[in-house]
């Protein structure tokens, strides 16, 4: 059986501003009712990316298909408005003059106007703002203006849509429930989604594969848990969260620290690394004032820190420690209330299973 191409398909795009490459090299491919995240840093080419998907940017080189119809190249390129693409943006762009249900019901051209009027109850229904269907966009919250520009950005049935950033305007505490009504959404529509974020717990929580760009290249793409638990590089692991580092060099595919040796196969000798583990990977035990017995520990070798900070996240703790062995210093997250006195020694160790082993 014949595999369905991709809804939407975007091969080698290139896009050069004063001889510097924005965007390198980008290719992705997202299915029907798939949610893929363009994760990075500001200014690292998602939004240029997206703007070429859309027709607004025209690329210097690549093809992006839907389909399996070619949309876009260097000599052939279809009109934004014929690539049934929805938009979704930060600032929501809702028209302040037209009433709530003229806004959701703008991209419906050629549409009767009791169609209209249908696909605009059905869309206000499903994002519970039925009650404002008359109402203009001064009149709602925040969060109640975003689901009016979901509602007027699927109305037209893209088989696409592209959201730039689309919850970051939101208060933290409504931005999470917009998130995932607005996922149940797409996926219902079954709706192929390109989903442009600097946050890495939002593209966790809403992607099916995360696509994580810098400098203009995606350096890694999978599902959400691959490229957490298999980063690619010491910068990947940062991005997602704080990480701690530990230098050394390798000598018969070992790496000798003063937390024991990290297997390093196939580096050859000689090789500085960077062992990077995060803050929750570093384990405590307490040792009244560094006077009781090492303990033995089934991580590796035990090493020696002093607490300098410690502060209540929250959900967690986290403990700040200069090391023993050269002053450097290390973080560990606790859960719950934890909070050391500074210059209270303790033991750590690592979990050599959360560990990964980078040429420096």
């Amino acid at each position: 059986m014949t595999t369905p191409p991709a809804r939407l398909d975007i091969r080698n795009l290139c896009r050069v501003f004063d001889g510097r490459a924005v965007v390198d090299n980008v290719s992705i491919a997202i299915q029907p009712g798939q949610v893929t995240c363009l994760l990075g840093p500001s200014g690292c080419g998602k939004s240029t990316t997206l703007r070429m998907i859309a027709g607004v940017e025209i690329q210097d080189s690549g093809e992006i298909y839907v389909d399996g119809q070619l949309v876009c190249d260097t000599i052939f390129r279809l009109p934004p408005e014929r690539r049934e693409i929805g938009l979704m943006f930060q600032d929501f762009a809702l028209f302040p003059h037209l009433s709530v249900a003229e806004n959701v019901a703008f991209g419906l051209k050629k549409a009767t106007k009791a169609q209209k009027r249908a696909r605009v109850e059905e869309l206000l229904e499903r994002v519970d703002l039925i009650r404002f269907i008359d109402g203009f966009p001064h009149q709602l919250s925040g969060g109640e203006q975003q689901r009016v520009a979901l509602a007027r950005a699927l109305a037209p049935r893209p088989k696409i849509m592209l959201m730039d950033e689309p919850f970051s305007g939101l208060d933290n505490r409504l931005r999470d429930g917009i998130r995932d009504e607005t996922l149940t959404i797409l996926k219902e529509e079954n709706t192929a989604v390109l989903l442009v974020t600097h946050e890495p717990e939002e593209a966790m929580r809403m992607a099916d594969e995360i696509a994580l760009m810098r400098d203009g290249r995606i350096v890694q793409q999978g599902a959400p848990y691959n490229v957490y638990t298999r980063p690619v590089d010491r910068a990947a692991v940062a991005f997602f969260s704080d990480a701690n580092v530990l230098q050394a060099t390798v000598s018969g595919a070992l790496a000798e620290t003063p937390f024991g040796q990290f297997l390093a196969p196939g580096v050859p000798d000689g090789t500085d690394v960077h062992i990077v583990f995060r803050p929750q990977h570093l384990r405590i035990d307490f040792d009244r004032n560094g006077q009781g017995p090492k303990p033995t520990a089934t991580d590796g070798t035990a090493a020696r820190g002093v607490v300098q900070r410690a502060r209540f996240m929250g959900n967690e703790s986290l403990v700040e420690f200069a090391m023993d062995y050269d002053g450097s210093v290390l973080r560990a997250t606790v859960p719950n209330v934890f909070l050391p006195q500074p210059g209270t020694v303790m033991w750590l160790t690592i979990r050599r299973d959360r560990c990964f082993v980078f040429d420096a």
